[in-house]
């Protein structure tokens, strides 16, 4: 089976810090490596895998001023739908640009749908759903109006995320500082609290971070330490008494959700998107509705076994589980 990966190229693959889509293409990518098939990704030139890697972008766009989206994304398309006969398959995990030129190729082709954000993309979903099999991240995230081959919940590498059986009182918020995701709702819930909150993720939208999240950062109560990965990345994660995920959006999957149940640190969501398919209410965390909930459920975090968090991931939520049920897929539309 010769697979042909296509990743997003605002980030490299895998990221130094922030991109969701691009850890994602990353885990799933090795991890059919290591089952065996062979898989060519086509990426960033910067980027890495232990399959083999095709890149004609010289830099990610998000990082490097030089490189313009739009030419360098078509010149990245055009490279892999060029080879498209080497391949048995297209997994693509670059949104709805690919579709275009999915017609003009025999090779079947596969969009994982990393969140679908709104009916104006209809147009570059519904016309190719004959032609290309979608996969949902979440049973949340499907559009009615669309055909669906599978949902397939994103999967992380759990000996990466070291269990911290004790945690602390602080509380953590970790997610893009964007009005979205949350970041005054937690500093509003921590304060109510009385706790310490921790903070980390790029800052996404400038005039929210200034006015509503920047003026409590103070270095003592509400700490912000930017975008971080490797060690500081899983230290954070693990020594929390709660992750906050206070979501003002349906958000289809949350990778910072299950990264910090693998550390065994319990999650306080809004019930919105996919975060009932994620977080067990009472066992893994608590599903709210208001502010006053939320506060409220830090104060019961320490019910919650966090041991138990772990589990939920290990059991649903594993890089080996995502790659088996892909590998699946890839059987089923090949015909063994």
């Amino acid at each position: 089976m010769r697979i042909a990966m296509l990743a997003p190229i605002a980030w490299r693959t895998p990221p130094r810090h922030y991109g969701p889509w691009e850890l994602v293409t990353s885990l799933l990518t090795e991890a059919l490596v290591a089952r065996g098939i062979d898989v060519t990704l086509f990426a960033t030139q910067d980027s890495f895998t232990a399959g083999t890697l095709a890149g004609v972008v010289p830099a990610p766009y998000s990082e490097d001023p030089s490189i313009d989206a739009k030419v360098w994304e078509f010149a990245h398309l055009a490279h892999l739908f060029g080879r498209a006969g080497e391949f048995d398959l297209i997994h693509n995990q670059a949104d709805f640009p690919a579709h275009a030129f999915s017609g003009l190729v025999d090779t079947p082709m596969v969009t994982t749908i990393h969140g679908f954000s709104s009916d104006r993309i209809l147009p570059m979903y519904a016309p190719y759903q004959d032609r290309v099999h979608y996969v949902a991240i979440s049973d949340a995230d499907r559009h009615p109006s669309l055909r669906y081959a599978a949902t397939i919940h994103h999967g992380i590498p759990l000996d990466d995320f070291p269990f911290d059986a004790a945690g602390s009182d602080d509380l953590l918020f970790f997610g893009r500082m964007h009005p979205d995701k949350g970041a005054a709702d937690a500093i509003a819930a921590a304060r109510s609290s009385g706790r310490r909150l921790h903070m980390a993720g790029i800052v996404q939208d400038d005039g929210y971070w200034r006015t509503q999240v920047e003026p409590a950062i103070d270095g003592d109560r509400v700490v912000y330490h930017g975008a971080v990965g490797g060690t500081t990345r899983t230290g954070l994660l693990g020594n929390a008494r709660a992750l906050l995920h206070l979501i003002h959006f349906d958000e289809p999957f949350g990778l910072s959700v299950v990264e910090a149940m693998a550390c065994g640190t319990p999650v306080i969501a809004y019930n919105r998107g996919s975060m009932l398919e994620l977080i067990e209410h009472g066992v893994t965390g608590f599903l709210v509705d208001t502010p006053e909930q939320a506060v409220a459920a830090i104060e019961r975090a320490g019910e919650i076994d966090r041991a138990a968090c772990r589990r939920r991931v290990a059991d649903h939520f594993s890089v080996e589980a995502m790659a088996e049920r892909y590998h699946a897929l890839y059987r089923t539309i090949l015909g063994g």
